[in-house]
């Protein structure tokens, strides 16, 4: 992480433009290459990361997430994962645009731009909602006894059987004398019902019985949203050079709990037999393309690839950056953390599965499962329960915002950067603002007695085959439309080194193949959606494949559009027309435009570009197309 480190001014590039440009003390600070001449803090209007940590500890808190399972995940974030990763970083770093700015490379292609934008939304819209979740049950882990622990409240049923107290099984419905040990008989633990899942069934949820029926909004989860829409939109109201300082915390912080609760999971009776059941490979499904592709859809998750977060994030960085570093970096460190929250969550519930006297497979659980039933149950077995349930909320929470953060800032920097002129730049806070406000509305549904099956729906379809077809479209875009010579030239010219062998392979043969495989297995192995025991009706699914589908139609709508609007005289003039890079592709500042980037004095009629002006709605410029008719172009849509 060292080397990228700026002066004090930089941090704050409105501080810096007040008084003068403030060169830093040498090239390293300013994230230059030791060949480069110092320089002064770039981009004082569109603002850059405080120092490089911001950026990282940024895409760190973007990328972790709990869960991973081991080999096919290790395959898949060698050969997939990571090469993706490093393209996107470089590809927003080297134009210092947004999802939608950096399709400048290949103008026919910006549909890709706007499926990350809405892709990035439905993610948005349900990710916030269980943060919210996570705060319902941080707020309710304040009190003496946890109210999932027993059975005696108003709303558990005669099924339910707690495993703290065999006098508080059923509201007292049981005889007193059954044994501690719920797996005898064994038909009654089949039968069980936890307080943890009752609770959050019948009391947090008040799970209607069918998609369609919404039943009422829970007061209690509409509030926890507002608050979380709060907390993401106050930590954002400054871009990044708040919420750069507000990872410092929602970084690191999760990492403080993980070990505290590593540490107090490892130490009881039965964490052995979890750990090793999490270690296990099941080899038996090792030829499962069910088990790859999830492993493919993990990476994309954890990465977050094709959501146009990462592009977004490293399009704040300075232009001569280590991305590749970074890219390193995070990607092993989210591999790591993934794999030590593995031993955190199985550990407890191997300790859980002993106390039952129970198979671990028993007591694991996945999704909200995992995180609001099965977890939650096994932290009421340890001693001052309250304490390691606020812990363990607060990590989700913070987790959940660290990626939340970048979801937003996806979506606002893809509008600014759009219309890029003075005004919006001044109001970045409304936009934010009108943003944070939308994403709440569109919550509201989620949190009623139905929203736990839409929200489902959505983590389904709505970003799910969608990431993969638009990450395979990127990729070919980029390195066959674009030139994969052009692009390792750009680098060069960004890092002071071309990218290693390894990574220019991966992104023309191996990524692209991997990617294309996995969508094709994913078709063959669909299988409709549930949740626990309720088949998703047919209409539910139509949703969430148009969920799916409203994505990836952005990319030949917008084809097709650019197509229409771009000179020529023959379909095949305007195809090349409209995929060769804009005039004001390339690095965003004068100083880094070099080599063939160099700012030229008129177009040639030659070269049949398309001019469009870096900042749009400031000039029109007469371009010439390739019939040798002058007319003014508005880059706009």
């Amino acid at each position: 992480m060292s080397g990228g480190d700026t002066s004090a001014s930089s941090a704050h590039p409105g501080m810096a433009a007040a008084h003068g440009p403030v060169a830093p003390s040498s090239p390293e600070q300013n994230g230059a290459v030791p060949s480069e001449a110092t320089k002064r803090d770039p981009n004082l209007t569109r603002g850059n990361w405080g120092n490089q940590i911001e950026f990282v500890l940024t895409s760190v808190g973007y990328a972790v997430g709990l869960g991973a399972f081991m080999f096919p995940y290790f395959i898949m974030l060698i050969f997939c994962g990571i090469p993706l990763f490093f393209m996107e970083l470089s590809f927003g770093q080297f134009a210092s645009q947004g999802c939608l700015g950096v399709w400048r490379i290949s103008p026919m292609f910006k549909g890709v731009g706007y499926g990350m934008m809405v892709v990035s939304t439905y993610i948005g819209i349900y990710y916030n909602v269980i943060i919210c979740i996570a705060f319902y049950y941080f707020f309710s882990s304040m009190t003496h006894v946890l109210p999932w622990a027993y059975c005696n409240n108003p709303w558990n049923t005669p099924d339910c059987a707690g495993v703290l107290d065999t006098s508080n099984l059923t509201n007292g419905s049981r005889p007193a004398a059954l044994p501690s040990n719920l797996s005898h008989p064994l038909n009654h633990t089949l039968q069980r019902t936890s307080p943890s899942e009752e609770y959050w069934r019948l009391y947090v949820l008040k799970l209607s019985d069918d998609i369609g029926n919404f039943g009422e909004v829970r007061l209690p989860l509409l509030g926890c949203l507002g608050v979380s829409w709060v907390v993401v939109f106050l930590c954002l109201i400054r871009g990044v050079k708040s919420s750069g300082k507000v990872v410092y915390f929602t970084a690191t912080f999760p990492y403080v709990v993980l070990t505290i609760l590593f540490v107090r999971g490892v130490t009881l009776e039965g964490a052995f037999t979890g750990i090793m059941y999490y270690l296990t490979p099941q080899w038996d499904k090792i030829l499962e393309a069910k088990v790859w592709g999830d492993a493919a859809s993990q990476i994309f998750y954890s990465l977050g690839c094709a959501w146009g977060g990462l592009i977004t994030m490293a399009s704040y960085n300075k232009f001569h950056n280590n991305c590749y570093r970074d890219s390193i970096i995070i990607s092993i460190t989210n591999c790591a953390t993934s794999v030590y929250a593995g031993f955190v969550i199985f550990s407890i519930l191997g300790f859980m599965a002993n106390h039952l006297g129970v198979d671990v497979s028993r007591v694991a659980d996945h999704g909200p499962g995992l995180a609001f039933v099965a977890y939650p149950e096994a932290l009421t077995l340890l001693p001052i329960s309250p304490l390691w349930s606020l812990l363990f909320f607060f990590m989700l929470i913070l987790l959940g915002l660290g990626t939340q953060f970048c979801l937003l800032e996806t979506l606002v920097t893809a509008i600014v950067d759009e219309v890029g002129n003075e005004w919006i730049l001044q109001k970045k806070t409304y936009v934010t603002l009108g943003v944070a406000v939308a994403g709440f509305l569109l919550g509201i549904p989620l949190t009623s007695q139905a929203g736990i099956y839409w929200l489902l729906l959505m983590d389904n379809y709505a970003a799910s085959f969608s990431l993969v077809i638009i990450s395979c479209i990127m990729c070919v875009s980029i390195m066959y439309i674009y030139g994969h010579r052009n692009y390792f030239q750009d680098i060069q010219m960004m890092l002071g080194f071309p990218p290693p062998l390894f990574f220019q392979i991966c992104w023309r043969f191996v990524s692209p193949a991997i990617i294309f495989f996995i969508l094709i297995f994913t078709v063959i192995q669909y299988r409709p959606i549930t949740y626990n025991h309720y088949q998703y009706p047919g209409w539910a699914v139509a949703i969430g494949f148009l969920m799916a589908l409203s994505s990836v139609i952005c990319i030949p709508l917008y084809a097709l559009f650019q197509l229409c609007r771009t000179d020529g005289d023959t379909l095949l003039q305007r195809l090349k027309n409209a995929t060769k890079p804009s005039r004001d592709w390339g690095p965003a500042l004068l100083e880094h435009r070099t080599g063939r980037y160099a700012p030229t004095i008129a177009p040639s009629p030659e070269d049949g570009f398309e001019v469009q002006p870096l900042h749009p709605d400031k000039a029109q410029i007469p371009t010439v197309g390739s019939n040798s008719s002058s007319r003014l172009q508005d880059s706009r849509i």
